[in-house]
């Protein structure tokens, strides 16, 4: 059963104490727009960041961006253990997704150590958020709640994990939505997408 977690989103909205950052997943900027009566397959992202910034969102941010400081951080290791002889005789794989990473963990236990050591693109983006982003403007770790929207509800369990507690201030990754769980928060505060005008991802990590 998937867990809701909408009301803690709303917790943080309206938490004066609070910046809220949003992180989206490229598929979710898709997906969502058939919800709102947007074309099938029809890239909806600036309408989607304008409606979260509707909602009260301090800042928003493309995972993609975790994306690309995972596959840097995988190139280096893959060069590391390559260079070493370490991938002679099995491939590394990647460490992107949690539902692959159980699967591996579960149906073949012996290959784990073939695993990346490399975060998820999701919890690498969040810690960004509590390290380089926190200092760059000035802010305590502990006032940021960030959130994540993502496409599959393994990333929920992701988040849970005790591996990513404690390293900067509590969870990486503070809440994790799916789409259809954004698609009833916009509804919830009855915002019709289609009736905004496109909006462009916060600065500085839209490159």
């Amino acid at each position: 059963t998937i867990k809701n977690d909408q009301s803690e989103v709303w917790k943080a909205l309206y938490d004066p104490n609070k910046r809220v950052v949003v992180q989206i997943a490229p598929a979710v900027r898709v997906a969502i727009g058939e919800e709102f009566g947007f074309e099938p397959g029809e890239n909806t992202l600036g309408k989607t960041v304008a409606a979260l910034r509707r909602l009260g969102f301090d800042y928003v941010f493309d995972t993609s961006v975790g994306a690309d400081l995972t596959i840097m951080e995988e190139g280096t290791e893959f060069v590391e253990r390559f260079t070493n002889g370490d991938l002679d005789m099995y491939p590394m794989f990647t460490s992107c997704c949690p539902g692959w990473v159980r699967f591996i963990k579960s149906q073949y236990p012996q290959m784990v150590n073939r695993l990346s050591s490399a975060k998820s693109p999701q919890e690498m983006f969040e810690a960004v958020m509590k390290t380089a982003f926190a200092k760059k403007m000035n802010i305590d770790p502990d006032r940021i709640f960030a959130l994540s929207i993502m496409p599959c509800i393994a990333k929920k369990d992701e988040r849970e994990k005790p591996l990513f507690h404690g390293e900067f201030a509590g969870h990486g990754v503070d809440c994790v939505l799916t789409t259809r769980e954004l698609d009833r928060l916009i509804r919830a505060d009855h915002i019709d997408p289609k009736t905004l005008k496109d909006a462009a991802f916060d600065t500085p990590f839209t490159e």
